[in-house]
């Protein structure tokens, strides 16, 4: 008996591996492959298309890189990456706890709210470029306004009239045509922390709760000594996300503005597509591709190890 079902263990063994087999090839080729092809282009000196197709391959090391970090507009990349994830990691979180906030008390319509809310995250990004762009466009003439420059001149806000995402002024390396962009991806990605911080809500105890306004506790503070504890771990998780999204974008940013004049929202995924395919200089454009696998990595590998120790503790 004890042989027989050994057998049968090690048969399905087998037959799940064949199953898993041809995922586990997918990935090895088309991901784990092309990692290390593209580590390998980006260390030679393949930046014409000529040398790609004879083949002439020739190891430069780290040049690529260190030419990269002394380039003005990869330098004004990383700048607009790093206040793009900033901005649009505080924006999506602050909205997001206030709506599940507000939603949490099931005031009458919540539900339909909800679903305004959530309804962003349906389209893509390209699509919430192609409309935010028309919503900031730039135009700000008296007589041919348009976007939010025509909102305000028909109510008489005609000083707030501003080139948006045209603009070319800055401070402290921010250059404030990423605000329409930021904009732009808080409103698609804000109903995804409003989704994450209400099932959070949902989740807590009401006891808790009642114990505490028992205890004469505010609205104010059973949401900052009592929910808010609770609710950090979703807070980490949906950073880890949206960070992972900011560091890698590039429908939107290509769909509402491009790089814009001067590569005020240039982002490093735009500059490696350029670089890549349109001058075709594939080993500067595989440097880019590995700086920005790198930069994701520095986010997600913690909270992956941090999460594999809590699973080997339980």
């Amino acid at each position: 008996m004890g042989v027989f079902h050994i057998k049968r263990k090690t048969k399905r063994g087998i037959i799940s591996f064949l199953i898993l087999s041809p995922t586990f090839a997918a990935i090895g080729v088309f991901v784990y492959f092309f990692i290390g092809w593209t580590v390998r282009t980006s260390v030679s000196n393949w930046n014409s298309f000529a040398r790609l197709l004879k083949g002439e391959f020739e190891f430069v090391g780290l040049r690529n890189y260190f030419r990269l970090f002394e380039d003005p507009r990869f330098q004004t990349d990383l700048w607009n990456t790093l206040y793009f994830t900033l901005f649009f990691i505080l924006g999506c979180l602050l909205l997001g706890i206030v709506l599940a906030v507000l939603i949490d008390r099931n005031l009458k319509g919540s539900g339909i709210f909800r679903n305004i809310y959530l309804f962003p995250m349906a389209l893509s990004f390209v699509v919430t470029g192609a409309v935010w762009r028309w919503i900031f466009a730039p135009g700000i003439l008296p007589s041919n306004p348009q976007g939010m420059n025509l909102l305000f001149s028909l109510v008489g806000l005609d000083f707030l009239q501003w080139r948006w995402f045209t603009s070319t002024e800055s401070f402290l390396n921010f250059n404030f045509a990423l605000i329409p962009v930021i904009i732009a991806a808080v409103w698609q990605m804000s109903g995804y922390t409003m989704a994450m911080y209400l099932a959070g809500l949902r989740g807590i105890s009401q006891d808790l709760v009642e114990a505490a306004e028992v205890d004469g506790a505010t609205g104010w503070q059973i949401f900052w000594k009592i929910k808010f504890p609770i609710l950090r771990p979703i807070t980490l998780s949906a950073m880890i996300i949206l960070g992972h999204i900011s560091l890698k974008i590039f429908d939107l940013v290509y769909a509402m503005t491009g790089s814009g004049p001067n590569n005020v929202t240039d982002v490093p995924a735009i500059y490696m597509f350029e670089t890549t395919f349109r001058a075709n200089k594939y080993a500067t454009g595989s440097a880019i591709a590995i700086i920005m696998l790198l930069m994701v990595a520095v986010v997600i590998i913690p909270y992956l190890a941090s999460a594999f120790r809590k699973e080997k503790r339980i």
